[in-house]
């Protein structure tokens, strides 16, 4: 693998409503956690932990986002425990140094906040986990190389409640854009960066 340069660590989503028992429960979640777990644990300073923040309300969402509340209703802040919204277990203890980013759609540049922050930061290569991998991930990963970051996706360390999908999305990335992302399993990406010190 080529240099990485500057580089962080954007962890999707890893959050109490879709690792418990909730209507967004994601099975995989568990699975990935270790994953997740390692890379943050090791490069906390490096971490960026998003999390998806529905609005207090049906009526406090925009455009399709309230046809989208009416489904999940009962995960509107009105509705939901605040806890819930936090990070998983074992990721809440590293924050900080590593930061939290709030959004409140599938991807976290709409508001311009967190490109600006890498930016800033001279930040050229994101190392993507987190979930869901088709929706979330995804959303994530393709700003990210709109944005020109060259972009590392942990393939085992992304997760979704919908396996077919989940390897579609997998596949879609590794294959039609080869050329700005590399599909690395965690123990190699934390061995070629250890290498590189």
């Amino acid at each position: 693998m080529k240099e990485v340069g500057n580089w962080r660590h954007i962890c999707v989503d890893a959050q109490r409503m879709f690792a418990e028992d909730t209507p967004w429960y994601v099975p995989w979640m568990a699975r990935v956690l270790p994953q997740l777990t390692e890379v943050s644990q090791r490069h906390t300073e490096r971490t960026v932990f998003t999390r998806f923040v529905p609005p207090l309300r049906v009526q406090d969402a925009h455009g399709t986002w309230k046809d989208y509340y009416r489904k999940w209703w009962m995960m509107t802040g009105e509705h939901l425990s605040e806890e819930l919204l936090e990070l998983a277990g074992s990721l809440q203890r590293l924050v900080p140094p590593a930061q939290v980013y709030d959004k409140m759609t599938y991807s976290p540049w709409v508001d311009g906040r967190l490109v600006s922050l890498l930016r800033q930061q001279g930040v050229q290569t994101l190392v993507i986990t987190g979930g869901e991998t088709d929706v979330c991930v995804l959303a994530t990963v393709l700003g990210a190389i709109d944005f020109g970051f060259q972009v590392i996706v942990l393939s085992d360390a992304v997760c979704s409640g919908a396996d077919e999908t989940h390897d579609a999305a997998v596949d879609l990335l590794g294959d039609r854009f080869s050329v700005q992302l590399k599909l690395l399993e965690t123990d190699a990406f934390l061995c070629s960066i250890s290498q590189q010190k």
